[in-house]
């Protein structure tokens, strides 16, 4: 599954709206879910999503880091200015959503990701 498909399936609101076309359509090979950075830095794997509450800035260098292809803010979580220019700047694909993460999990699992 690519980027762009799992926006369009899950209703995503894009909140980098700089970033490349590309990394709009990067594969989805996984997912990881965790509201801490530090369980992600060492869990997460590149290519995946990641499902957080987290907006801050810290955010978006963890996912770049990694290579994540997104990184998905769920329940209506505050993102910070900062966090979406550092995303932008670093070509990491921010998503949000109103609804909780155990959902965005089980549909993103009923897509496919992560079997």
């Amino acid at each position: 599954m690519k980027v762009k498909e799992m926006i369009d399936a899950l209703n995503l609101k894009l909140l980098t709206k700089d970033v490349s076309e590309d990394a709009l359509y990067a594969d989805v090979e996984g997912g990881y879910a965790s509201d801490l950075l530090s369980n992600a830095m060492g869990q997460a794997k590149p290519g995946e999503v990641w499902v957080t509450m987290q907006g801050h800035q810290n955010v978006a260098a963890v996912a770049s880091l990694i290579g994540l292809s997104a990184v998905i803010v769920a329940g209506d979580g505050p993102v910070a200015e900062d966090t979406l220019h550092k995303a932008n700047m670093n070509d990491v694909v921010v998503l949000a959503t109103e609804e909780p993460a155990f959902s965005v999990i089980g549909k993103l699992y009923d897509l496919g990701v992560g079997k």
